[in-house]
């Protein structure tokens, strides 16, 4: 299993003109590239007697350009241009691969019929990044040893190691990424310890959850827990700096500090954000054996009038870092179809037909209680089919058929077991 450790850098002014030199370098590189691609695939994408000569242009087409004809270039290109000698291969065979990748993204189809969105031509400050894709080993364009890392013609630059890389974790490669709050460095680490997931007979707990706007989840045992809300806490602070942003000369240095202030506040939600789903995937992975949750189509959601709200609880993103941390201690998770979840009793399967707005679940079989936990014990079913689990069926007859919902207070670390 690949985990992914970032540390923040400590970069001397001049390693600092280094490394923003080689974002830039990069990225008329990746342009040159695509450009290249763009104009093969105009030549060609029709019959040789149907093509436009007013819009295409004539003469003999090149060949189909792809990661190794580029690559191979590279040689010619640092001939006409010395610039950049100064950049480490490796990282200039990189940025061609993420070009590779997104270019097949958007042109092959993935297993489910779907693709990427169409690569796109950089602006200035685009590329941040750039990877050195071997660490510690005889040729490697990186050396990490204690808090100093050492890269290839830029020099040793200090790392600020908030926590110690486990023993027996291979380095396999070092992202360099410029943030709004300084640069840092995200290692790729190969953990060979991934404990086995657990046998389906010993699973012992198991809960359904059930993601919404008015709370963040609802389990199947009618805890839930409340939606922060941190866009729509930080927007009156966003729009003031925005506000002041407009009023500057575009390209002027106070243009470029006021818009590292409009920067800082979004990193600052995104990082608040990213703690949330992290102490929230902890209590339920240390909680339950198996996590039932729902297959939505959150971007199609996301077109409609309450896209800003689910795009600030950020359901996709809470998902893959609930996986990932259920992976790690070896527990199960498992997606099901949500038609239907908040329509049906969970106690009797009749449809009880309600509008949005109707947050309680009311069925003629007596059961009466909140409408998202209603659904996340219908997704406790769908999601347990066959498993040996007791209790796992909706209510039980001796459960009282009028509860409420419980507000779980999270207040736990992200590395440190939730109570």
């Amino acid at each position: 299993m690949l985990l992914t450790y970032q540390f923040k850098l400590n970069p001397t002014p001049e390693q600092v003109v280094i490394l923003e030199t080689w974002g830039e370098l990069l990225r008329r590189h990746w342009n040159y590239a695509l450009g290249e691609r763009l104009d093969w695939l105009r030549r060609t994408r029709s019959q040789i007697d149907r093509c436009s000569l007013v819009s295409e242009p004539i003469g003999e087409i090149p060949d189909k350009p792809d990661y190794y004809t580029q690559a191979s270039n590279l040689k010619q290109t640092k001939e006409l241009f010395a610039d950049y000698k100064n950049i480490y291969a490796d990282c200039q065979q990189q940025n061609l691969m993420r070009l590779d990748k997104a270019w097949k993204r958007w042109l092959i189809p993935d297993k489910k019929g779907k693709r990427g969105g169409k690569p796109r031509f950089k602006k200035r400050g685009d590329i941040s990044s750039f990877t050195f894709p071997r660490v510690n080993s005889l040729k490697a364009g990186a050396h990490l040893t204690g808090n100093i890392l050492k890269l290839s013609k830029i020099g040793e630059i200090e790392v600020i190691l908030h926590r110690p890389i486990p023993d027996g974790f291979e380095i396999k490669q070092a992202t360099i990424l410029n943030k709004a709050d300084g640069w840092y460095v995200s290692f790729s680490l190969e953990d060979k310890t991934v404990p086995e997931l657990l046998p389906i007979d010993e699973i012992k707990t198991a809960t359904g959850i059930d993601v919404g706007l008015e709370k963040f989840l609802t389990t199947a045992e009618g805890q839930s827990i409340e939606v922060p809300q941190y866009y729509r806490k930080a927007q009156s602070t966003l729009a003031r700096q925005q506000r002041k942003l407009a009023r500057k000369v575009k390209g002027s240095k106070n243009y470029c500090k006021q818009a590292n202030k409009v920067a800082l506040t979004h990193l600052h939600v995104a990082r608040q954000r990213k703690e949330f789903h992290y102490q929230v995937a902890h209590w339920l992975v240390n909680s339950y054996d198996l996590i039932v949750f729902e297959n939505l189509n959150i971007r199609g959601l996301a077109r409609t009038r309450l896209g800003k709200s689910i795009l600030d609880v950020a359901w996709g993103a809470f998902l893959q870092i609930m996986e990932a941390v259920a992976v790690r201690r070896g527990k199960h998770t498992t997606g099901v179809d949500p038609r239907g979840t908040s329509i049906n009793c969970s106690s009797c399967g009749e449809r009880v037909e309600k509008t949005l707005s109707v947050r309680v679940h009311s069925c003629s079989c007596g059961l009466v209680i909140d409408r998202d936990w209603n659904s996340a014990l219908n997704l406790l079913k769908r999601g347990s089919v066959g498993l040996p689990i007791p209790g796992c069926g909706g209510l039980d007859v001796s459960q009282p058929v009028k509860q409420q919902v419980s507000y779980v207070n999270l207040r736990c670390s992200r590395y440190t077991a939730c109570s």
